[in-house]
This record gives C-alpha cells, structure tokens and sequence, in this order.
C-alpha cells in the first residue's frame, strides 16, 4: 500500500482522473474553443490567426518559471490555486462576452488562463511524482493521457455541441440543407441566379428558405465551356469562389477583410533551390507525374422570407450536422457566417460546398444553420467550463493527499534567497549524471513519429497518382480520428501497465523498438497495390498502439530523470524538450516528403529509428524504477 493511501485511505483512481481531465480542459479551451467562438461571434479570420496564434506560448515557456512553483509554497497548493484561479477566469470570460469590447478583454483573459493553466500543468505533474510511489507512477501513466485526452475530445466536441445546441434553439427555426453527391450523374455548372424565382412567404413566421440543387457529380470535368470561352476547371472553380465572396460581401452578408498589402498572390510559387533540387534527384521517387485533380463544387442559396424589424440583425452560422464528411462546406477562404437585416433580407447569401474527388458510392451530407443568441450561447459554455473548475477545486480540496515529500524547496523566502535557487534549479539540472544523453534521448526518441504525424493524413487523403491512400476526407475521419486514438489510447494504458509489473528498464527496449517497427506499416501502405480500407484500418491501429506503447518509456524516463531535489521544475524542462524534439523534426517534415516522395520519406522514418533505438542503448536506469517493491 502507497504512502499517501495509508495516510488518507484514498486511492490514486480518486484524483488521477479528475486531475489530469482538469488539466486538459483549460488547454482545449485557450487553444481550440476560442478559436469557435470567435469565428461565430464574427472575429475575421487574419485577427483570429494573429492572435490566438500567440495564447500557445505560456506552454512553450513554462520551464522558465517552473522553478517558483518548486521553491514557493508546495504542489498541492499551486495545483488547487491555479483551479481556484482557472475558474474565475473562465466566469470572467462568461461575463466578458456581451461587452462592446468583448474581443479585447476575453483575449486578456485567455491570456491569463494560458499561464494559469501551464503552471498548473507544472504542478499537477510534480505532485503526480511526489504522490505516487515508483510503481505507481508506472502504472497510472497511461491513465492519466487517457484522461487527459477525454478532456480534449469533450472540450472541442461535447461544449461545442452544447453551444451549437442553444443557438439553435433560440432563434428562428434551424434551416436545413442537405447535399447530395453521385460519381454517375451529370456535371451540371453552379447557378448564381436561381433563388431569384423562388417565392418568398411574406405571411408566414419569419425563417430562412433554400432551394437547394440536385444530386450533383463528384468528379469535375477537366475544362469547361464559360461565355464560349473554354477553361480549366481549376479557373472555372477560382471563378466561382471569388463571385461567391465578392457577392455575400457586396450584400452585407460577409464584412469585407482588408487584404494585406504587399503579400504575393497564391498563384505565385517559388522555385527550389538547388539544395532541393540535388535531394530530389539523388533521393527522390521516379515517378511519373502527378496530374491535379480538382473537387467538384456545389453553390446553395440561403434568404430570409420576408423583412426583418428594422434595425434587428439576424446571424446565420451554418455546420456540418451529419453525413458524409467527404462533401464539406467551404471555409478556407469563404465565411459560412452571415448578417441578415432589413436591408438585404430579400438577396441571397450564397454557401460553397466541395466534394471530394475521390468518391466512388453515392454520398449523403447535411448540414444545419442555427440563428440564436450566439453571445448567451458561448457564456453558457464558459459558465459550465467555470462551474466545473469551482467542483473542481472544491474535490480536490478533499481528494488530494498530502504526501510528506511535498514542501517548498527552495532555502528561504527572501527575495535574494529565492532568485539564488532559481539559478540553482537550472544549475542542477544540467549537472545531473548523464545530462547530456538525457537531452539527446528527449529530441531523438521521438524522431520518427516527429515526422511522420506530420504526414499520416495528407498520405491518406492524397490520390494514389501522387502516392497517397486516395482516402476521401470521411473515411479518414473514421481511420485516423475513431480507430487510430482507440488504438493510441490502449497502448498508452497497457505500457503502463506492463511497465509497473517489469519496471522501465526492463520494458525500455521493447517500447523503443514498438515506437520504432511499427513504423513499418506505412512503408508498406506506400508500396502496396490498392490494399482495402480494412487493411488501412488495420496498419494505422498497430501503428498507432505501437507509439502508444512505446511513448510510455518516453514519460517514465522524464519522471525518472527528474528525480531528486527540484523534480518539478526539472520534470517541467524535460517536457520543453520533449516539445522541441516534436517541433524542429516536424517543421521539415512536409518539404523532405515533398521532394522524396511518400515512399522513400517513410523508408527515412524507418531510417530514423536509428536514432530511437541508438540513444536507448546509452541510458543508465535503476533496474528497480517503476516495479511493485
């Protein structure tokens, strides 16, 4: 029996998951959900990127101040301070949204909820260390990412259902499209002009009306007849984009952005340089080359049947509810937002679906527009998130032990004395035995799937002339989003738990060696000849639960080589590596496939594992770390 139960008669299943889920949460909510809401509260898509871009920083430099919460005060008190803090920070996030200057302050606040939230992930992760004995830290590791990501799926999934679900039920009634596709049937060019004849219900309850066009076809041609002039059907879609844009915007629908002056156009590219060159022609694919297929496209109607109370806005935000996600609304360049009023009720708000140019089989998609109070919608959202941090706190205020070990480490609380220890966090660190095999093993463990999670879905997605899958967009949606996390899930807890009846060192190699030859799957994807869906299932599980597996010695050793004095701020500058090993492989990634190939980019990766299993051979770990003593 652990320490800590002996003490309180709690066992860890009382707090691990309600930790970690706690400690996902306000991440979802910074990183994703702000995004949403924005995007629904009519924030234009450049202050969006600009800004919310810049909220991931508090992760990338917790290290930094990872040493006060080791030398100030003790982990339990900054995991339950940091709760306290998160759920008043999210209540005032709720309480900003009506605001005239809304944007400014719940980004001021999400600021605050970044840096909270990532001290919190410092402290929650040292008192994990300081609460748990070895073996138990083995066995709860995978636990905790299990929870973890069950809060990351609840977050961008169930309170972005809960949103959608009071915007639709506050305004008018939700309007309905659904768009079919068929492989067989006839191109048919996009009509800008039919809703022109349809007949408004001027009598009737104020609603949104569409006429919506037929079953459409999935492949487009190659060129089309436009005005007798015959073009490409890239052109032709181009064409269609911008009339769309330049019509909603014209009419009030869609505010106009400003376009950056001095930006080129998409259109121009440039050209590799010669060191690109060179690394295409000694290591490239010879294969012949790749002809571009478009997506057919889709042009719907929406407006309103009759005049609006003057002065009174309507906002339509329209989703993807159901069906096939292969047939998907266009949001890269177009808004699928739109302001009716009294002035442009009786035009048209025109919406561009595109469908995969992969399909084979009839398919199926709906989608639905809600009108309702958007603001009260999302404070709903943030005075649920609120309301759960205040449970929170609360529960772990009495869930928590209080583990003997967990004291300020620091030698003083002068200002002097506490500046002197912080040097003295980093100074330790880097003066630990075998620091420097310890970093090497933290960038380069991960080499591989550093890589190559970069490039599983644009393989899947991309036709098979360019060395993909040919997957469309629902059946990897299916692949990699349903059967890949339920195989990355099962890896993560069964690591765990074999790596608690063996301990790290014994499991090290087979995990490193898990995270490596599953690899394999993908170089066999990339030469196999038209291998089935359930093949594809099947090599993105084992892939999948073969890094689950293997990532678990990846997190034992961090705990394991942050042992000792400052084990939290040393834990917390292990995971600023484990980031840096992520993103620097990953950045490359993209250009190295491009120039290669998929075929000889995942013969690279397996290459890599070289590198996974080189600096596995160079650790030096107690024998002891992890098993039940």
């Amino acid at each position: 029996m652990s320490k800590h139960r002996q003490a309180t008669g709690r066992s860890p299943w009382a707090w691990i998951p309600t930790l970690y889920f706690a400690q996902g949460l306000p991440y979802v909510a910074v990183m994703t959900i702000s995004v949403i809401m924005y995007k629904r509260l009519g924030i234009s898509n450049t202050d969006i990127a600009l800004y919310t871009g810049w909220l991931y920083l508090p992760w990338v430099i917790k290290p930094f101040w990872s040493p006060f919460v080791d030398i100030i005060k003790t982990k339990r008190w900054w995991t339950l301070s940091m709760q306290w803090i998160i759920a008043f920070a999210l209540a005032g996030i709720a309480f900003a949204i009506p605001a005239p200057f809304f944007f400014q302050l719940t980004l001021a606040i999400f600021w605050l909820v970044g840096f909270t939230s990532a001290t919190h992930d410092i402290a929650a992760d040292g008192f994990y260390m300081l609460a748990l004995t070895e073996h138990e830290q083995s066995l709860y590791v995978g636990i905790r990412s299990t929870f973890y990501r069950v809060a990351t799926v609840a977050g961008q999934g169930l309170l972005v259902i809960v949103a959608g679900l009071i915007e639709t039920n506050t305004g008018l009634a939700p309007l309905r499209i659904t768009v079919d596709a068929d492989p067989s049937a006839e191109w048919r060019p996009c009509d800008l002009q039919w809703t022109d004849d349809v007949v408004p219900d001027l009598d009737g309850e104020l609603q949104f009306i569409s006429v919506v066009p037929g079953t459409v076809a999935t492949t487009a041609p190659d060129k089309v007849d436009k005005d007798g002039e015959v073009i490409s059907f890239g052109q032709y879609a181009a064409m269609v984009r911008d009339s769309v844009k330049s019509m909603n915007e014209h009419n009030g629908f869609v505010a106009t952005e400003v376009r950056s002056q001095g930006v080129l156009p998409s259109t121009v590219i440039d050209a590799p340089g010669a060191f690109t060159e060179w690394v295409r022609a000694t290591f490239g694919e010879d294969r012949e080359p790749y002809t571009l297929k478009h997506n057919n496209i889709a042009i719907v109607g929406v407006r309103l049947n009759k005049r609006p109370p003057v002065g009174e806005d309507i906002v339509l935000n329209v989703t993807h509810k159901s069906g096939d996600q292969s047939i998907k609304l266009e949001q890269a360049s177009l808004s699928t937002r739109f302001v009716f009023n009294d002035t442009n009720w009786d035009k048209t708000a025109w919406l561009c679906f595109e469908i995969d140019n992969k399909l084979t089989a009839p398919a199926t998609a709906r989608f639905e527009g809600a009108s309702g109070n958007i603001p009260f919608a999302w404070m709903i959202v943030f005075a649920v998130l609120s309301a759960f941090f205040f449970l929170v706190a609360f529960y772990h205020s009495w869930a928590l032990p209080r583990p003997s070990g967990d004291g300020a480490e620091g030698s003083g609380s002068s200002p002097s004395a506490i500046l002197r220890d912080f040097f003295e966090t980093f100074r330790s660190f880097f003066q630990k035995p075998q620091v420097w095999v310890a970093v090497a093993f933290m960038l380069l463990y991960r080499l591989p799937e550093a890589q190559l999670v970069k490039l599983i879905n644009p393989f899947l997605l991309d036709p098979v002339d360019k060395g993909g899958m040919g997957l469309t967009t629902g059946q990897v949606g299916i692949v990699y989003g349903t059967v890949g996390i339920i195989g990355l899930t099962l890896g993560g807890i069964i690591g765990g738990i074999a790596a608690a009846k063996g301990g790290l060192k014994r499991w090290l190699w087979p995990m490193a060696w898990s995270m490596s030859l599953t690899c394999l799957t993908f170089v066999y994807l990339s030469y196999a000849t038209d291998p089935s869906l359930l093949t594809v299932n099947i090599c993105v599980f084992i892939e999948q639960f073969g890094y689950g597996f293997g990532f678990t010695a990846y997190m034992l050793y961090l705990i394991y080589f942050s042992e000792g004095k400052h084990k939290t701020a040393h834990y917390a500058i292990c995971t600023g590596f484990m980031a840096l090993g992520m993103m620097l492989p990953g950045m490359a990634a993209g250009w190295l496939q491009e120039t290669i190939g998929y075929r000889h980019f995942f013969i690279w990766t397996m290459i890599c594992c070289a590198a996974t299993i080189g600096v596995c051979a160079f650790l030096k770990i107690d024998p002891n770390f992890g098993r039940k003593k």
